[in-house]
């Protein structure tokens, strides 16, 4: 008898110590899992915001006259200020742009400083579209309106 019930106890014993190791082996993975995430956030999750891009160089571009609405005109000059990694811009993109979005606009708008302001930044995120964020800003070096 005392030798049938010993390997009943051992039995016993080994079962439980199967559950015991699955309940382990479940608890370290999800601690893997969870040291994993967070390492990943703390090491690879962007560190701020994008550095600002360095000033390049200003290419000037030619006078353009726009027909403004009531048979008014603008004469406009415009300068790009480009990024230090810029390619040469091509200034046709950026010229077409300014007479799409002064084009048919009434003089008093083109006048008023903050709505010239308001079409300024306007244009400028239109060119960042069109040179793939190598214009940083938009400088009008002439603005005369009739």
């Amino acid at each position: 008898m005392s030798v049938t019930a010993m390997p009943q106890a051992e039995t016993d014993s080994g079962t439980k110590e199967k559950k015991g190791g699955k309940k382990k082996l479940i608890v370290i993975v999800v601690l893997v899992a969870v040291l994993g995430g967070a390492g990943y956030w703390f090491f690879l999750k962007p560190s701020g915001p994008p550095p600002k891009p360095v000033e390049g160089t200003v290419v000037a571009l030619d006078p353009v006259q726009i027909n403004l609405a009531g048979g008014h005109y603008l004469s406009m000059s415009i300068a790009l200020q480009l990024t230090d990694k810029a390619k040469e811009a091509d200034g046709s993109k950026a010229l077409d742009a300014a007479i799409e979005l002064f084009s048919g606009r009434e003089i008093t708008e083109v006048n008023d400083a903050k709505e010239r302001l308001k079409l300024k930044e306007e244009l400028v995120k239109e060119l960042d579209d069109l040179y793939e964020g190598e214009v940083m800003d938009v400088y009008f070096t002439q603005f005369v309106s009739q």
